[in-house]
């Protein structure tokens, strides 16, 4: 067994060149790059929104040490998951998409990629409407208001990421050290800002509070993992463009070190902003804070850019790679699909006050998913195949990866059943069910199976 690329043509495997394996002169992300990309995908509205969560009624139900405490839990986990899920796309450089080929089959594969893939690009939609919202309120103030169109804005700012996404990782990494550079310069400014302004108020309501260690603690914990669990998930599409050489040591650095900075800033203005305010929106909060009658323009830009930041990194490669797949499509065409069905998954329905409860239902639907999936590719790289993996077989579709796995389908939906049964934890009891689920189900219950071969499990 081995880790090579495959030996077959590109005819014989009948999928698009954008999915078989980067080679070394391929890769053109540096860990400078890398690591940019990883404090854009950090640094936007949502996430400060999550540190405003934190505020109740003025008061902040954890202080600042038990804040930081739950995030620095929270991105160890982050930065372990990715490490180890990231290893098998950077020592061969296959995507997401053929990685899951290892435990599910090439058919089985199909669903539990489309779990990948279907959120990302409601999501990708999402994202874009929101940030589309913010361009029109740009505009209508630079045009004194003659201005009032959020679609047309939203389809604009949609053709715009469709544009920079052709040019794939390319672009990604000079977009992303751009948007990092200038919110992470904003986000100092405000930090500076609310500091001198507002310290005692901060100090009261959110430094020196009693806070708790609790369940909001641990809850805060499983918030913080659920925005990276689609994320590291496919760990392996964004490790593949990453210049060969690096240790899994320095890799994680690379996810440990951003993915800090950007939480770190975005967390503690909103929670200083909830704090002095009393607001857990962001962009309401900001405009008490800031008696400015351009303040809109400048909260609506960093969220302009945060939306291009999370989308380019979070939400299109993946769905395209899913798109191209399932296809045959080229790249390119994929990444404009993908752009197009983020157009057609109607986002302005989804930000409406009346769909929120079923905006909810399906993050929870389909996160429930996600954590059995990683933690089966985690065992099986891991633990069963012990890091070895026969790369030339996960493209032959008549080899022993075709079919479907049943023991892999069975577990996830193990594991996403026990999910749902605490949904606070659902992310947590699915990734341990799912897992264990998958090694017994692989041990006792099909043991003809030819995804046996080159197992632990093997019969010699």
């Amino acid at each position: 067994m081995n880790n090579n690329s495959p030996q077959l043509s590109n005819n014989q495997l009948n999928i698009d060149k954008s999915l078989l394996p980067k080679t070394p002169q391929q890769r053109t992300v540096n860990p400078l790059a890398y690591a940019f990309m990883w404090i854009g995908d950090g640094v936007n509205l949502g996430n400060m929104t999550l540190g405003a969560s934190l505020v109740v009624a003025g008061i902040a139900t954890m202080n600042i040490v038990q804040t930081f405490m739950a995030a620095l839990i929270a991105i160890l986990i982050i930065t372990s998951i990715f490490v180890l899920n990231d290893r098998l796309g950077y020592r061969t450089g296959i995507p997401y998409v053929v990685q899951l080929r290892m435990s599910f089959g090439i058919k089985g594969s199909i669903i539990s990629s489309l779990l990948r893939g279907i959120p990302g690009i409601v999501w990708y939609g999402f994202q874009s409407w929101i940030g589309g919202t913010a361009l029109n309120e740009i505009i209508k103030i630079l045009s004194n208001e003659s201005f009032d169109n959020v679609f047309i804005c939203f389809v604009v700012l949609q053709f715009i990421q469709i544009a920079l996404s052709l040019y794939g990782f390319h672009a990604i990494k000079w977009v992303e050290i751009l948007i990092s550079l200038v919110i992470l310069s904003a986000l100092v400014y405000a930090f500076i800002l609310l500091l001198r302004n507002h310290q005692t108020v901060i100090i009261e309501k959110w430094i020196n509070t009693e806070g708790t260690w609790g369940l909001p603690f641990f809850g805060f914990i499983m918030m913080f993992l659920g925005n990276y669990a689609a994320i590291f998930l496919s760990a392996a599409d964004y490790s593949r463009e990453l210049k060969s050489g690096i240790s899994n040591g320095k890799r994680g650095l690379l996810y440990f070190v951003p993915i800090t900075i950007a939480y770190g800033f975005v967390i503690t203005i909103g929670a200083m902003l909830a704090s002095v305010t009393g607001n857990s929106n962001p962009v309401k909060a900001f405009a008490i804070v800031v008696d400015n009658s351009y303040i809109t323009v400048a909260v609506s830009s960093f969220i302009v850019l945060g939306a291009i930041a999370v989308n380019m990194v979070a939400n299109i490669i993946p769905p395209a790679y899913v798109i191209s797949l399932l296809t045959k499509v080229k790249y390119k065409s994929a990444v404009t699909i993908t752009g197009l069905l983020a157009i057609a998954s109607f986002p302005w329905i989804l930000v409406q006050d009346s769909s929120a409860k079923g905006l909810g239902l399906f993050i929870l639907i389909y996160s429930a998913f996600l954590g059995p999936i990683v933690a089966i590719l985690l065992v099986e790289y891991y633990l069963l195949r012990r890091q070895q993996v026969d790369i030339n077989e996960l493209y032959n579709k008549n080899g022993q990866f075709a079919g479907f796995n049943k023991a892999a389908i069975l577990a996830m939906f193990i594991g996403s059943a026990a999910a749902f049964c605490e949904v606070s934890l659902s992310w947590l009891i699915g990734f341990f069910v799912g897992g264990l689920s998958y090694i017994l189900l692989t041990k006792y219950a099909f043991k003809q199976s030819p995804f046996r071969k080159g197992t632990i499990f093997e019969k010699k």
